[in-house]
């Protein structure tokens, strides 16, 4: 699927045939996902829709083994990496197992290009607000953002590269020299961050600004979680464009997660139509809002949290629900959505339920 997208083609499977197959081999692997669909009545081998699949909390994560393979590190279906959520917020880390890493690869590379590279003729040099691969082995994003240097970026050492050591301090000097390194070629760069290290870039360099060569461009990502005070979405956006000198349409919104395999951006580099705050989605995965509490589908228009279905999720699970709010919008093309925050409170009765069926409490 990754590959005829890539091509222009259309995919060689529907997409609800294979987000069952997933399910069906999921539930034959993974006694967590087969007790879940027994307590909702769901027979895997009669699946025929996506919006079917029962999806697994993301706080499943935290709680059990989602993976359709063996642990062991002797066993020869062991985890290739083993992606973990942050770790500063009060809890357990969550856990995403992988056998392999090379679907999860190709898929991010595909759809990243399409909304933050495909207009670049060359590489470009890449900047990472971020700590390297070597320092956050276990970070889903930090690997993702490995990926897009190699993918997308000019050769650089990784100092040069991974901005943010292992203090969490940003070097500025480093990043001045990169700026001036491509202002002098000229060419565009690429920086990647998230919302927290965008924010202390801004306090740290209070009213200068680093102006940006033409046709540069910003991916920008994630929360706070407690890292930095909070800034509104917009207010966030205008300050990078008048920190980089860039239109605002050039800082591109990315929605993932660590229980994700798949990536959604904002449209707005390439379609100057496009709304700010509304993600595309990739042709392997769907996201549709559904009721904190009955999981069923919301009418078109109104705020739900987020299931999504994920065919990258080969060996976890397909179906994924979340705690963030989100709404339908657009039509055809544009169609995508809109990103509300998260749901307030604690987590959704819905969420609560099915991980209660997951790990098999009173259900059976």
């Amino acid at each position: 699927m990754v590959a005829a997208f890539e091509a222009g083609q259309p995919p060689l499977e529907a997409f609800d045939a294979l987000a069952c197959d997933l399910a069906r081999f999921q539930a034959a692997h993974s006694e967590g996902f087969a007790r879940l669909c027994r307590a909702r009545g769901i027979d895997p081998a009669s699946l025929t829709h996506a919006a079917d699949i029962p999806p697994v909390p993301t706080d499943a994560f935290k709680v059990t083994r989602v993976a359709t393979f063996d642990a062991t590190a002797a066993a020869a279906s062991a985890a290739a990496r083993t992606f973990r959520t942050s770790g500063t917020t009060i809890g357990t880390r969550g856990e995403h197992a992988m056998r392999d890493v090379a679907t999860y690869d190709a898929a991010a590379i595909a759809f990243g290009r399409r909304w933050l590279a495909r207009d670049l003729e060359a590489p470009v040099p890449v900047v990472v607000l971020g700590p390297s691969p070597e320092q956050a082995s276990d970070s889903s994003l930090v690997h993702m953002c490995a990926e897009f240097v190699r993918a997308f970026g000019t050769p650089s050492t990784p100092a040069a590269t991974y901005l943010v050591d292992e203090e969490g301090v940003i070097d500025l000097a480093t990043f001045d020299e990169r700026v001036a390194f491509a202002l002098a070629r000229p060419e565009p760069v690429l920086i990647l961050g998230t919302s927290f290290a965008f924010v202390h870039f801004i306090d740290a360099i209070g009213k200068d600004s680093f102006a940006l060569p033409r046709g540069s461009r910003v991916m920008q990502t994630g929360g706070y979680k407690g890292r930095s005070r909070e800034v509104p979405a917009g207010v966030l956006r205008a300050d990078l464009a008048r920190v980089f000198a860039l239109d605002v349409r050039a800082i591109v919104g990315e929605y993932g997660m660590t229980e994700l395999s798949s990536q959604f951006y904002e449209r707005t580099l390439f379609d100057a139509a496009a709304p700010l705050g509304v993600y595309a989605e990739p042709p392997w995965a769907r996201v549709v809002p559904v009721d904190p509490e009955t999981l069923a589908a919301v009418p078109e228009g109104a705020v739900g949290i987020a299931k999504i279905i994920d065919l990258m999720n080969v060996d976890s699970a397909v179906a994924v629900l979340t705690q963030d709010l989100v709404r339908r919008v657009g039509e055809g093309d544009s169609a995508g959505f809109e990103l509300l925050g998260r749901a307030p409170g604690a987590a959704p009765r819905g969420c609560s339920i099915a991980i209660d069926e997951i790990m098999g409490r009173g259900t059976e």
